[in-house]
């Protein structure tokens, strides 16, 4: 018999910075036709290369904090001096049209949604949630180094960072133990394939 799903699903993609969750979702969107980006939206200036609408939405602080005051964020936060947040209606543009999405987000953002979703039963079944977890802080240390994108003392801040956020795992639908990139990859496409089967969202 036929079945299709109703709306798309809402992958969310967590863990410490140096797991390759950029990579994966990269990977993930090349690999599906069905798999859509989700931009958010930013008051950082862009840079040269950005495009509104297509690398973030650039909002001044005003247009941001009128955004939050009308309800129109799934979450938002402040890093490093600048506001950032997942728009309700750049998630729902691709799920109402039966499109997945996946979203590269911290675990504050990734618990938000949770929270919004929890009261709906019908939303939450259209959210899954995956965090990459490393080996270990040294091997994390090793990674970040050898990226060569921030000096020692960030290194030290975001392995800090790493510790905390490593301890929330838990929190999510499934942990990915990571590997090679390779191995992270075949993981997350598994549990891709086998979230576009559960009979409950038929």
């Amino acid at each position: 018999m036929p079945f299709r799903l109703s709306k798309g699903i809402l992958f969310l993609l967590s863990g410490p910075a140096g797991t390759g969750k950029t990579t994966l979702c990269e990977g993930m969107l090349a690999s599906s036709s069905n798999l859509k980006r989700i931009v958010t939206a930013t008051t950082r200036t862009p840079r040269d290369n950005e495009v509104h609408g297509r690398d973030y939405y650039f909002f001044t602080e005003e247009e941001f904090k009128d955004h939050i005051d009308k309800g129109h964020f799934y979450e938002y936060a402040m890093v490093h001096g600048r506001l950032y947040g997942t728009l309700k209606e750049e998630v729902s543009r691709h799920t109402e049209s039966g499109f997945d999405v996946i979203l590269n987000i911290d675990v504050q953002g990734a618990a938000s949604f949770r929270e919004t979703f929890r009261t709906d039963p019908k939303m939450a079944q259209f959210l899954v949630s995956i965090f990459i977890l490393p080996p270990s802080l040294d091997e994390l240390r090793k990674r970040l180094k050898e990226r060569a994108q921030d000096d020692e003392n960030e290194i030290t801040k975001r392995l800090e960072t790493a510790r905390k956020e490593m301890q929330l795992w838990k929190e999510y639908d499934y942990v990915i133990p990571t590997g090679s990139r390779e191995h992270d990859f075949q993981l997350i496409s598994s549990i891709y394939r086998a979230e576009k089967h559960r009979v409950r969202r038929v």
